[in-house]
């Protein structure tokens, strides 16, 4: 189904989400300041490269100060975060044979969840890259989308979600420009999805904390956007997707589990889950 009708929870027009790699222990100052300013994502963690233990890492080692395990999945529960795959050990999956590159996927999942007590269906591709069989192992894994590191510099909805392009990286020369756009834009009928990603040790890295906390005052605390995790805005499209229309369009009826809003007739409309509405 096209979606041209959807509109995000409470009738919001607009959706903004997270994605960071690789479980670093800048992730707590990440996660602190995201749940200060009220925005959500996705964690992504490679489940053979946590760190032992706790450690008092060298001032100057910036990148691959890793989380223990323990540690990282108690920080991201915490808050509310999701936690999602990035292989066993952050290889190149399209370079590796077939059954190797899907014994990277599925036991960094089946580790993840056993870890975390969740249920994961989310991946990012390790450096951004991946091939025809890398995202038939994610099929076969039971991955629902999975985010390459090619920014499709738009706020549009996913198309292909195993191949799902994020709006840009917080790196962006772009970034500011992009986000006063998003954010005072009048949307029509497509509603509009900020997908930002990165690593959290860049912003130690190249000295630019404040590149995120001016994304999240610019963002925070708006009635038009919903804060949401890389896995709640796939379910609630896929939600979407389901509704079953009458013929004349003049009934909806909602099969999924999540309550879903459409704007018809030019009004929001509300349609529970596992009820028909007249619209």
């Amino acid at each position: 189904m096209k979606i041209k009708f959807l509109r995000f929870p409470e009738g919001k027009t607009k959706a903004v989400t997270l994605s960071y790699d690789d479980g670093v222990e800048q992730d707590i100052k990440l996660v602190e300041m995201m749940t200060d300013y009220g925005f959500y994502g996705t964690f992504n963690l490679n489940s053979l490269c946590f760190a032992s233990r706790l450690k008092n890492y060298d001032k100057d080692q910036i990148c691959d100060r890793r989380l223990p395990e323990k540690e990282a999945i108690r920080l991201y529960k915490k808050h509310s975060m999701e936690i999602g795959c990035h292989s066993l050990t952050h290889t190149f999956l399209e370079r590796l044979p077939y059954p190797l590159a899907l014994r990277e996927i599925i036991e960094d999942r089946q580790r993840l969840e056993n870890a975390s007590g969740s249920i994961i269906h989310g991946f990012a591709y390790p450096y951004g890259t991946y091939s025809d069989d890398t995202v038939n192992a994610l099929k076969n894994a039971g991955f629902y989308y999975a985010r390459t590191t090619t920014s499709s510099e738009s706020f549009d909805l996913p198309k292909d979600w195993l191949r799902l392009n994020p709006t840009c990286h917080h790196n962006d020369p772009g970034l500011e420009d992009k986000t006063i756009f998003f954010r005072d834009e009048d949307v029509g009928a497509d509603p509009m999805l900020f997908y930002l990603w990165g690593h959290s040790y860049e912003f130690d890295e190249n000295k630019n904390w404040n590149v995120i906390e001016n994304f999240f005052k610019k963002l925070e605390k708006r009635d038009d956007i919903w804060y949401a995790s890389n896995i709640e805005i796939y379910n609630y499209i896929r939600a979407y997707e389901s509704l079953d229309f009458s013929l004349e369009m003049n009934y909806v009826s909602n099969p999924s589990a999540i309550d879903v809003w459409i704007l018809a007739k030019g009004k929001n409309i509300k349609v529970p889950r596992g009820k028909t509405v007249k619209i």
